[in-house]
């Protein structure tokens, strides 16, 4: 199944392929009345089972069963994105998201009448702001908008939708933007839906915007992290190639600078007036629902809206593309290359024969990019992927160098497997296998009532109906070969944009000054009437459900004693199998190199290729990886292959060949991505500056191989160590049905000595006291990152109840007392959040932690803001008693199902408990008080000695600022991973 990835900006990208079964017959769709009198249209084959209703008014509602927890996904759907941004307001439509969550007349206020008056007042000098050239008048202007501002904060109460929402136990609680539509998104219990839709209801009926200069910030500081994701810059290059005419090229979801230095309130009104109207819109609800209820209290909740004539704006065609573009792009960051085409939009020819090249061409497992360049390890890495909007689409096939390689070469690679689809140099079976690998994804994606969900999204906002895309992959079973090469041969000539990501400093960031926002009054100790009604109501009980683990885990063996855990499948053919040996890289630190080398391998019957296309014929995949403590190596996929997938992974295990020059390669691979790895800015402070604030020099991130030892180990050892593996101890895990028929097949395909040896001894790795160290990391960035990191107590059962209700009330989501006073009272951070993490493994210590992602001109502000909350919890009973019931409630809705019943029971036994301890956690959070969680925050968290973690532009970071934090060091990246350059491990700052 291929593996999508794709980096948008303020933009969830979902590619919900449609799915049928395997009958040819025309699908139809059928109306009907149900007794209330809604109507509603159903689809023959449709295996997510949706009724798709419209409301008088025109909203469009998509209902769809699954009950396998008691959970509803929510999506409320907007036809409208940053493609119909004013040309000089862009950025509209992903601020008016934000701002959706700020309440109306009814939420959100202690007066409107008043409020309203203040508001008015923001919203001209706004006008007047933004019609200003002078840059001191400008400046005044905003001081007199940062003062009404303050005025009208003392009338607001912050964050009484997320108040509400979670309360609910709503989880996920967010929304997205991106060219053509606006989407907001909750997962609630299920009978938590009336006063979901009471909620909703009101949110949608009227904008008010207030709180809405700190927002602005929060929304700029969001642009900064754009400006440090070289990925996304590279993507905003791609498409202002391709649609040189077109707003989806010429304006980006995140909005350009200036716009966002000089919003229009009265411009984002009219927006939100124009396209957040019914006939616009849509609610998609999938999970535990019944379908009659359901739809009358949706139609209760958004009936009454008004619609109103919308009309989309078009644009005009685009000039073809008649030679290729070139483009560069710089930043820190790995170098890389985008090559697109330009294609038709969702719904066109061109969608089914590009999705059947793009599989064709990379399907992670046996396409040619797949097994040519990435298995070839002609390479580094190369993958392909496509997106459809509404008017065009793309398709994008991307190629990381190996060291030496010029991205030219890179992009000749990738041109050449496109030339081979133009030729009709591919196996004949692929098409077939490439229809079989997405019934499969289709398969797996409509078990999920969030998948399904995203798949209603897209036939929406695509104008799509449903029949369509149930159609999909019967329609892709009628092109032939020829047919395809046609199409290559006309479609993919040099009318490709070609991206160039290369290393160095980006001329074209955008600096930023800290405004100097006055923090703004959160009030979280009032309510407005509209929450004190909405908490008055009560839903129907949700009984949570606990797992019994030893009596849903079933036990057999194989006739070679290897015990057998096994959970049935009772929902489709679908099957895993794990072979698990308990032990890893703490073992054995050739393990994970023995697993990733095996990757390119063949053996005395198959090429490495065929070893892929065997099992991408059979609809299996499999997988050999080392963790720290265990190995694993699995099959999964189709059931009725199962048999013949163990034999080719049995062959595959026995007589796997040495490969001199693969291994050669794939060290010098293993070099490159040590090299790339160091250009991460994630990598380098949640793995490099994590562990050593942790460890210090002795954590597993630097127990690693040199470059002279990767070279000068004998492949056929590794070999060995992987035919060895089976030696030892194992046990196995299988997911699926036919256990009986599973077990024979164990027993006819794999054979193991009846003296297992035993596991080597593991290496341990001690974490030291943390406390008066700022490890500094240098780095060509806009934001500032920032970790606080505290060693506490060892893990301990009796505080899990504790901990989870700490989390919610304190530091993590939207309504967390981090979140609001740091981003929305004082606009010091996008992003900002803390918790108590509890060790995974009994005797092992918890950790505070704490992160702060912000302008480097705001970090002294911003650490004060979460130091002070890390001494100092803020006591607010109501909101207290909001995380509390949607502690208990997420709680409540948790089923644990398939195959996370095994591997949530393999984690307690880690722990060192055998039961659900999620019972003894509800019951525990029932009977607390705030007062018990502040003697919690007393014991666990004030008072912590940090280790803080910083990587920033060193010219930009506040080094003073920072020595107050404790001693400052600056680390070097290859000591820190303790890679091949030695330089002293730090320098005083």
């Amino acid at each position: 199944m291929k593996k999508f990835y794709f980096p948008l900006f303020a933009f969830l990208f979902i590619f919900a392929t449609a799915c049928n079964n395997d009958k040819k017959e025309e699908k139809a769709s059928e109306n009907h009345t149900d007794d209330a009198g809604f109507n509603y249209v159903t689809y023959a084959n449709d295996p997510t089972g949706l009724r798709l209703y419209t409301l008088d008014n025109g909203l469009k509602v998509y209902l769809s069963k699954n009950e396998e927890e008691p959970k509803i996904q929510t999506l409320i759907a907007v036809r409208a994105g940053s493609t119909y941004d004013p040309a000089d307001n862009t950025g509209l439509a992903h601020y008016l998201e934000h701002m959706v969550f700020k309440g109306t007349s009814e939420i959100g206020t202690q007066d409107w009448e008043k409020e309203q008056v203040l508001l008015k007042e923001i919203s001209n000098l706004y006008e007047e702001h933004k019609s200003t050239a002078d840059a001191e008048k400008k400046k005044k202007i905003y001081r007199k908008i940062d003062s009404v501002s303050q005025e009208a904060s003392k009338l607001s109460i912050a964050n009484e939708y997320d108040k509400m929402v979670s309360s609910l136990g709503s989880e996920g609680t967010n929304a997205f933007t991106s060219s053509e539509q606006t989407v907001y998104v909750n997962k609630i219990p299920s009978n938590e839906l009336d006063r979901w839709l009471t909620v909703e209801s009101e949110r949608f009926s009227e904008l008010v915007l207030r709180l809405f200069h700190t927002e602005l910030e929060a929304v700029y500081e969001e642009f900064n992290r754009g400006q440090d994701s070289d990925g996304r810059k590279q993507y905003q290059a791609v498409i202002e190639g391709l649609y040189p005419n077109h707003p989806y090229g010429t304006q980006t979801t995140i909005g350009e600078s200036d716009h966002l230095k000089n919003p229009s309130m009265e411009a984002i009104h009219d927006y939100f007036n124009k396209y957040y109207v019914p006939n616009n819109m849509a609610v998609i609800l999938s999970g535990d629902l019944d379908f009659d209820t359901t739809i009358q209290k949706v139609s209760d909740a958004f009936g009454s809206y008004e619609q109103k004539e919308v009309n989309h704006p078009s644009f005009s065609e685009a000039e073809p593309i008649t030679a290729p573009i070139k483009k560069e792009v710089f930043g820190p960051t790995s170098e890389s290359v985008y090559l697109a085409y330009r294609t038709n939009g969702a719904g066109s020819e061109d969608q089914k024969k590009v999705v059947l090249i793009d599989y064709i061409l990379a399907n992670s497992q046996a396409g040619l990019i797949d097994l040519n360049l990435n298995q070839q390890q002609k390479v580094q890495r190369a993958y392909s992927i496509a997106n459809f909007d509404n008017d065009y689409g793309f398709h994008l096939l991307s190629g990381t160098p190996k060291e030496g390689q010029s991205l030219e070469e890179v992009k000749d690679l990738l041109i050449g497997e496109v030339e081979k689809i133009k030729s009709g140099d591919f196996e004949d079976w692929l098409i077939e296998a490439v229809i079989n690998d997405l019934k499969l994804s289709n398969i797996r994606q409509y078990e999920n009532a969030s998948a399904v969900a995203y798949a209603h999204l897209d036939a929406f906002i695509h104008f799509q109906e449903w029949e369509e895309n149930l159609k999909f992959l019967d329609e892709l079973a009628t092109i032939s070969k020829q047919e395809l090469v046609d199409f290559a041969n006309n479609h993919y000539k040099d009318n490709y944009v070609a991206v160039y990501k290369r290393k160095g400093e980006d001329p074209n960031i955008a600096k930023v000054e800290n405004p100097g926002i006055t923090p703004i009054q959160l009030n979280r100790d009032k309510e407005s009437d509209f929450i004190a009604e909405f908490n008055k109501t009560e839903s129907p009980e949700l009984q949570p459900q606990f797992v019994d683990y030893k009596k849903a885990i079933k036990e057999s063996e194989t006739e070679s004693g290897l015990p057998v855990s096994y959970i049935l499948n009772e929902t489709n053919d679908l099957f895993n199998l794990y072979f698990i040996f308990d032990m890893g890289q703490d073992n054995d630190k050739e393990l994970s190199l023995a697993a990733g080398y095996l990757d390119y391998l063949g053996t005395d019957k198959y090429s490495p290729e065929e070893v892929k296309q065997e099992f991408y014929k059979l609809g299996i995949n499999y997988f050999v990886n080392s963790g720290t403590d265990r190995t694993y190596v699995g099959l999964s996929g189709l059931k009725e292959n199962l048999p013949e997938g163990m034999k080719l992974l049995n062959h595959l295990w026995e007589n796997a060949t040495v490969n001199e020059e693969a291994y050669a390669k794939y060290v010098d691979q293993i070099l490159k991505e040590r090299q790339d790895g160091k250009t991460q800015k994630g990598n380098i402070l949640f793995n490099g500056l994590m562990n050593y604030g942790k460890y210090g020099e002795d954590s597993r991130l630097r127990n690693v191989y040199t470059a002279s030892e990767l070279q000068e180990k004998d492949p056929a050892d590794l070999v060995q160590k992987l035919k060895d593996l089976r030696n030892y101890k194992q046990r196995i895990f299988y997911y699926g049905k036919d256990v009986e028929n599973v077990v024979a097949t164990l027993d006819e395909n794999y054979k193991v000595q009846s003296d297992l040896k035993e596991y080597p001894e593991a290496k341990t790795y001690s974490e030291k006291e943390t406390g008066g160290n700022v490890y500094f990391v240098d780095y060509d960035m806009v934001q500032s990152e920032m970790l606080f990191l505290a060693k506490g107590e060892d893990f301990d059962a009796e505080n899990m109840a504790a901990t989870s209700l700490f989390n919610t009330y304190f530091g993590s989501g939207l309504s967390s007392i981090v979140f609001q006073e740091i981003r929305e009272s004082k606009s010091l951070a996008y992003s900002a959040y803390s918790s108590y993490q509890m060790a995974s493994e009994a005797d092992k210590p918890n950790y505070v932690m704490a992160y702060i992602g912000t302008q480097a001109n705001k970090m002294p502000q911003a650490v004060d803001a979460m130091m002070e909350l890390m001494t100092n919890m803020p006591e607010a009973e109501e909101q207290f008693q909001a995380a509390k019931e949607a502690t208990l409630k997420k709680i409540a809705a948790e089923r644990i199902t398939k195959t996370s019943i095994f591997w949530s029971y393999e984690s307690l036994k880690k722990r060192g408990l055998d039961n659900d301890m999620r019972k003894e956690m509800y019951e525990t959070i029932q009977d607390m008080s705030l007062a018990d969680l502040k003697k919690f925050f007393n014991e666990n968290i004030k008072g912590q000695n940090y280790n803080v973690l910083v990587i920033g532009d060193k010219e930009e970071v506040n080094i003073d600022a920072l020595s107050k934090l404790g001693e400052v060091q600056e680390m070097d990246i290859d000591f820190l991973f303790n890679y091949e350059k030695q330089v002293p491990a730090t320098v005083q700052m």
